[in-house]
């Protein structure tokens, strides 16, 4: 049966996006749902996908059976581990063909339209790839607990923790480790508290507040920033040793933090061309 429709997923740590077109491109539905990482969340991020999924057809106008004729492309944060990645491809699907790939990688595949180059996403988390045409190469991923280098979750714990540091006077006290204290009524317990269940949107929703101190010249901000900033170094470095074609960074932290990496690194990075879901689509095209 040949394919009529072209189905692309970008299922991210903190919501999960749908686009479906016809073969030739034209849009005929767009949706958007919860979280759908397959690594810290398998059963809720596959309850999530496959009620996107119906919604997208039926919002589309079309009867779910147009699974069938589709093509599907899934980019789903945690599929880079192994475990998660093997599980995954377990599961069933109804779908005429399907690519069950990491977020990170359609990213890449969007920001440089299917042509060799890298990808860095600096967001709450961080991860890279690097694509050569035919191979991902891909670094990071691995969580808040191990891996995160450079992210707005890992610059607001750094925050926090130096913020108590001040507060049991350990540490120089600045406006931006009495904002942080003042917010959790002064109080270590308070804060204690919080951090048994923060997340690690929750960590970075503090990584904003250095940015803003560091322009005003906040001596911690400035530090702590650089200190991201000397990370993502590190992995872009790393990317463009196993790729030498253009590097894109991307999410929330890219823009804020580009002025702080080095001029030379800073010249070798361009605007990536197009969204996830456009380079999951490019993948379903070519089947």
């Amino acid at each position: 049966m040949q394919s009529e429709f072209l189905l692309g997923i970008d299922g991210g740590g903190t919501h999960c996006r749908t686009r479906l077109t016809a073969v030739d491109g034209t849009v005929l539905a767009e949706c958007k749902g919860g979280a759908a990482n397959v690594y810290s969340d398998f059963d809720g991020a596959l309850k999530t996908l496959n009620l996107l999924i119906e919604k997208t057809f039926l919002t589309a106008g079309l009867p779910l059976s147009a699974q069938k004729r589709t093509v599907a492309v899934l980019g789903l944060a945690g599929a880079n581990v192994p475990s998660a990645s093997a599980r995954l491809h377990l599961s069933r699907f109804p779908f005429a063909r399907i690519q069950l790939l990491s977020d990170v990688d359609i990213a890449c595949i969007g920001a440089h339209r299917a042509e060799p180059g890298a990808v860095l996403i600096i967001g709450t988390g961080s991860q890279g790839a690097a694509w050569d045409g035919e191979n991902f190469h891909r670094i990071g991923g691995w969580g808040f607990m191990l891996s995160d280098q450079g992210s707005g979750a890992i610059l607001g714990q750094r925050l926090l923790r130096k913020s108590l540091l001040a507060h049991e006077e350990l540490f120089p006290t600045t406006a931006l480790t009495r904002r942080v204290m003042n917010h959790f009524s002064h109080s270590p317990d308070t804060l204690l508290n919080w951090s048994k269940s923060a997340t690690p949107g929750d960590w970075g929703q503090f990584s904003p507040w250095v940015f803003e101190a560091a322009r005003e010249g906040d001596s911690l901000a400035e530090t702590l920033i650089a200190e991201n900033a000397a990370e993502v170094v590190l992995m872009a470095n790393a990317l463009r040793q196993r790729n030498h074609g253009p590097l894109a960074l991307m999410g929330g932290l890219a823009t804020p933090l580009l002025p702080w990496l080095p001029q030379p690194l800073r010249e070798k990075i361009v605007p990536g061309h197009e969204d996830a879901l456009s380079g999951a689509l490019r993948l379903a095209r070519l089947g």
